[in-house]
């Protein structure tokens, strides 16, 4: 629908102030990327950058959100390259100190993007990946609407994305407005910047009428702020229809071209091609009127923009999207260039800019004078927007392990379920454990819980068939979150759930399932949600080419390699049952736990198998290390399986086996022919090769600031404890392990998946990747040869 035909909501002077005050962003947010461009010698002679035009566009639409409608409540999602903007209107209230504002892009600065973790200013979300900044505000509504119906209302949230118009080419992004989870949420609302262009062109046609029909298709409240009020009066005069039509009707490429022209230059491109009727109409009106008339945009009126606003926060029952039309460079020289995404002003256009608004290079970084009606009306917006902190009522206690006993052979993903559902008894932990999966739940062994504690639904469904093993009963109280097929709304939604204390006030325990080889489907916004500082546990499962009969399609062997690498992610592979229930509460204790009470934050990546392995080895080194003991060093990364230390004593030769996950079998079967040939083999079970990496990285580091020998990290030495030559075993790229030799000192040789897999046993593909006994003891004599 249209909003412009309804009244402004505020007054004439109202919108006086409103624009003086959009006339300091503008300024400050383009001098903001100009002095970081011209004032500050980075010494690299690498162009600095900015989006002074892509910001110039939301200036009108921010100013009205920040000083005109927003409470201290809701939450937003800015557009990327309008970073800028949100520092000006954040400095303007108050939040921001001046020192700050001429260091965008500099070390310890503002950030390029809008940064939770980075930026001084209060972020609410991370942007810089197009599309998931987006989408976020909408799984962090979801999140609201779960945490009210199972913990109490809060205070009502808008959770707003302003959205550049070339983002909705994402298709992260119709996959988050098509999922049925986001349905009926009707505290979102999504602002698209419609300036026309993108990073390389202006962008072709006009695509709104199919932006548009495809949210509707959805559900979704769709409005327009299209057209001034001067053009709005034009509509209405003899003639004005005509206008109309020919204005909706021309290609982007065609409106576009208006920018930049002298307004005799203007009529003539306008009516290039136009209805008799519409030169009729344009031919009564002087050159320079028409030229503002034709180009006078909604997007820049402050009036049908908060009145756009009101419109779409009276529907209460579903998503809102507002396209808001509006001009890249708007009142900046570059306005409408197809070339302006990465122009910068001149100094002599900066000069002229300061110039207009008042300003002089004395003044030019003063906040508003407060004797002035600008001045005072932004302090009163500091004091309508600020937030009192949100204090958890309580943070959830999570066991160090539920006791679970495997006494036959069990594979971790069946564990996996078992742990969760005695996790669901434990009173302390059970309310705060919500699960989620891309329409995998049942095949990774969620079954359980859900059947325990229902799937989610704001209102309560009738289930139409009985099925004796699963009961699939949706309510408000229920605890799994069940996606449509969508990894990337997967991590989009762990992420919103995983920041659900600081957006909604409530820590939550989110754990999320899906099959390993797709994690890479959604690395995006698993990347995204981990930038942003969310705290969540997803399992990948079942993983690598021990999913044999699946074929090369199903088997993963580059996440482990991801898992390691990703930063404020502890990856974890264990073997073993108790093993991962010891892994998986310390996990959930972190999760569970004040991020400044931790030592170890951030998201945990578990790789999991739906291989059944004999226990019986745990249990020995249990019985020979002792709970406490053993516990430590699983929670550390690694431990000794089999210790070969008494014949290394006696004068065989010592090799070690380190594998993770579900080779374990493979290695003491190696083990073992090794011992009959007088060679002591002791087998480390690495749990965490990314606990391992970080502490060797540790010690190499302070070494390395210090100018001092490095140390051998604790956590290695003490399953390392020799210097011996070692053998890494993983269903996995070989890379992923390999270091351990450079760790330790010694030679090394790393077995892994290192080509695409294909159907077949789980015998045959170990064979065909060198995973077997035979080649693992191979590897063994091999690396004892490298001495």
């Amino acid at each position: 629908m249209s909003t412009d035909q309804i009244a402004d909501p505020a007054s004439q002077a109202d919108l006086a102030v409103l624009d003086q005050i959009q006339q300091r962003v503008l300024w400050l947010a383009t001098r903001i990327v100009d002095a970081a461009n011209h004032d500050r010698d980075t010494g690299d002679g690498v162009k600095v950058g900015g989006h002074q035009a892509s910001s110039a566009s939301l200036v009108s639409v921010m100013t009205a959100l920040y000083f005109g409608y927003l409470d201290a409540s809701d939450r937003v999602s800015v557009k990327p390259h309008a970073s800028p903007v949100y520092h000006a209107i954040q400095y303007l209230l108050g939040n921001l100190d001046r020192s700050y504002l001429p260091a965008l892009r500099a070390f310890g600065g503002l950030q390029s993007y809008p940064s939770r973790t980075k930026d001084p200013d209060g972020v609410d979300f991370s942007t810089g990946s197009v599309g998931l900044g987006a989408a976020a505000p909408l799984f962090a509504a979801a999140t609201r609407r779960y945490v009210d119906a199972h913990f109490g209302p809060r205070p009502r949230s808008r959770f707003i994305a302003l959205i550049g118009d070339a983002e909705l080419d994402e298709g992260n992004i119709w996959e988050a407005v098509a999922d049925p989870v986001t349905d009926g949420l009707g505290d979102v609302l999504w602002i698209v910047d419609v300036n026309r262009q993108s990073l390389d062109r202006v962008v072709p046609g006009v695509r709104i009428a199919q932006w548009e029909q495809q949210f509707t298709a959805a559900g979704w409240h769709v409005a327009e702020a299209k057209y001034g009020r001067r053009l709005q009066a034009a509509f209405g005069r003899p003639g004005g229809g005509a206008l109309r039509d020919w204005i909706d009707a021309m290609p982007n490429e065609h409106y576009q071209s208006l920018f930049g022209l002298a307004p005799a230059q203007v009529r003539e491109r306008f009516t290039d091609g136009a209805p008799a009727q519409v030169s009729q109409f344009c031919a009564g009106i002087a050159d320079e009127e028409l030229a503002a008339l034709v180009t006078d945009l909604a997007g820049h009126d402050m009036g049908a923009l908060l009145n756009a606003f009101r419109v779409c926060d009276a529907e209460v029952s579903r998503p809102s999207v507002l396209f808001a039309y509006t001009i890249k460079g708007w009142g900046l020289p570059i306005a409408g260039n197809p070339r302006n995404h990465s122009a910068l002003l001149t100094s002599t256009q900066i000069s002229q800019l300061r110039d207009k608004v008042g300003l002089t290079e004395l003044t030019e970084w003063d906040r508003l004078d407060p004797m002035t009606p600008a001045g005072q009306w932004a302090a009163a917006r500091r004091e309508h927007l600020a937030r009192t902190p949100l204090a958890p009522a309580a943070w959830p206690a999570v066991p160090d392990s539920t006791g679970i006993r495997a006494g036959r052979p069990v594979a971790t993903q069946e564990t996996f379920g078992r742990i969760l559902v005695e996790l669901s008894r434990a009173e302390p932990v059970a309310p705060y454990l919500v699960t989620t999966a891309p329409d995998v739940a049942t095949s990774t062994n969620l079954a359980g819980f859900i059947n325990r504690m229902g799937v989610f639904s704001p209102q309560p469904r009738r289930a139409w068939s009985e099925d004796p093993v699963l009961k699939w009963a949706e309510g408000p109280a229920g605890q799994h979150i069940e996606l449509g097929i969508s990894e990337m709304n997967l991590f989009l939604l762990l992420g919103q759930l995983g920041l659900s204390a600081d957006l909604s006030g409530q820590p939550l325990l989110p754990v999320g399932t899906v099959y390993d080889p797709f994690v890479l489907r959604g690395l995006d916004a698993f990347i995204y949600s981990v930038y942003s500082g969310a705290r969540f546990i997803v399992a990948g499962t079942p993983s690598g080419v021990t999913l044999a009969p699946e074929g090369g399609a199903h088997q993963s062997t580059i996440t482990a390699s991801v898992g390691l690498e990703l930063p404020n992610v502890t990856f974890i592979e264990p073997a073993y049952a108790v093993a991962l229930d010891w892994l998986l509460c310390g996990a959930l204790q972190s999760v569970a736990a004040p991020p400044a009470s931790q030592p170890e934050t951030g998201s945990y990546y578990f790789r999991l198998t739906t291989r059944g392995i004999e226990q019986q080895p745990f249990q020995a080194a249990r019985e020979r290390l002792g709970d406490a003991i053993l516990r430590r060093q699983v929670l550390a990364g690694a431990y000794q399986l089999t210790d070969a230390a008494e014949a290394a004593a006696a004068g065989a030769p010592l090799v070690y086996l380190a594998g993770s996950g579900a080779v374990m079998p493979e290695i003491l079967a190696a083990a073992a022919e090794l011992t009959e040939e007088g060679i002591a083999a002791t087998v480390v079970d690495v749990t965490s090769a990314d606990r391992l990496y970080r502490a060797w990285q540790r010690t190499l580091r302070q070494g390395v600031r210090t100018a001092t020998t490095p140390s051998i990290a604790g956590a290695i030495r003490t399953v390392f404890p020799d210097r011996a030559p070692v053998v890494t075993v993983h269903d996995a790229a070989s890379h992923t392990l390999s270091w351990l030799g450079s760790a330790l000192g010694v030679p090394a040789v790393s077995l892994g998946v290192d080509t695409f897999g294909q159907s077949g046993a789980v015998a045959d593909l170990y064979r065909a990747h060198d995973l077997d006994a035979g080649s693992i003891v191979n590897a063994a004599l091999a690396a004892l040869s490298l001495r």
